[in-house]
């Protein structure tokens, strides 16, 4: 069986200083926002996040079906209220669609759209890594895991069928602690 790499993902660091590079009082840029947010605090693909619908999501209680995700698989992650109220803010400007992301003309928006966005705003915030909303994904996933301890969770969370796809996760928090331990007390002992 092959190696899967580890995924690059950003930093709590740079992913503030990546959703601050958004203008959320012009229409676009809470629109995009908004959709980063989705990828960022929920895990969804860029593709998921194209595809929902405006009745997909509570906007009471942040539940979303994300329905027809990869391998045609329909799952259900929820939003925190920050993200949640970005949404609804969003939903009040929004066009004419049932999707709930669309160009203000009301049309659907490329996927090339949103990868060439977020690669701009990540460099917009000084970050150096190659930015790509699967890297979102990654973050979300990474962070999920560190602050849950718990790998099933995150499969749910991701939509992966199998549990080893998930175990991706726990390799960059062993980084970490590789790296933590080798600077933990070294200070020589006189």
């Amino acid at each position: 069986m092959a190696k899967r790499r580890i995924p690059e993902v950003l930093t709590p660091e740079e992913q503030e200083r990546f959703l601050k590079t958004f203008n959320q009082k012009a229409p676009t840029g809470l629109r995009n926002y908004a959709m980063v947010r989705l990828m960022l605090d929920a895990g969804l693909r860029c593709g998921e996040v194209l595809n929902l619908k405006t009745n997909d999501v509570d906007f009471q209680t942040g539940k979303i079906h994300v329905k027809q995700g990869k391998g045609e698989k329909d799952r259900i992650v929820w939003l925190n209220e920050e993200a949640l109220e970005v949404l609804r803010k969003w939903r009040e400007i929004k066009p004419e669609s049932e999707y709930l992301f669309t160009t203000l003309q009301g049309n659907p928006i490329n996927p090339r759209y949103v990868r060439d966005m977020v690669k701009r705003k990540g460099k917009q915030a000084g970050i150096t890594k190659d930015v790509h909303p699967h890297m979102l994904r990654h973050s979300f996933a990474t962070d999920l895991y560190r602050e849950s301890k718990n790998l099933r969770l995150v499969q749910k969370a991701l939509g992966h069928s199998s549990i080893s796809t998930t175990e991706i996760y726990t390799h960059i928090i062993d980084e970490e602690l590789e790296r933590e331990m080798k600077f933990f007390r070294s200070k020589e002992v006189a």
